[in-house]
């Protein structure tokens, strides 16, 4: 399936990730999104704050962690993605399957299927 849209120069631009029917025809594409080793290792690094955060959340009670947590794992994902992958997280198209790849490639990471 081809989900690429031709350009006014005929090259073909990023797909839509909205066209993508499963999350495992999502995934290939994500990675292509988070293709610059600091991005990756700002969602990694945002990925484990928001975790100790739900952890906090968890033991202490305390709501306030619920905000630090979301602020933590998007934020450093959203400099990644402006600051040094120069792209538009694809969260603004598809928020469920790129929350998905979020963990997803959290999970890769640590287990060496994609470096760090």
């Amino acid at each position: 399936m081809d989900t690429t849209t031709p350009s006014p120069t005929g090259a073909h631009a990023a797909p839509d990730p909205r066209s993508f029917a499963s999350f495992a025809e999502f995934y290939p594409f994500y990675l292509t999104e988070h293709s610059n080793r600091t991005c990756r290792r700002l969602h990694f690094v945002g990925s484990t704050l928001a975790l100790a955060c739900l952890a906090a959340l968890v033991l202490t009670g305390r709501p306030g962690f619920l905000l630090a947590g979301l602020l933590c794992g998007y934020g450093f994902a959203w400099i990644g993605h402006f600051g040094f992958e120069k792209n538009r997280p694809a969260s603004f198209k598809r928020p469920l399957y790129s929350f998905m790849g979020d963990w997803a490639m959290y999970r890769d990471i640590w287990r060496g299927r994609i470096p760090f």
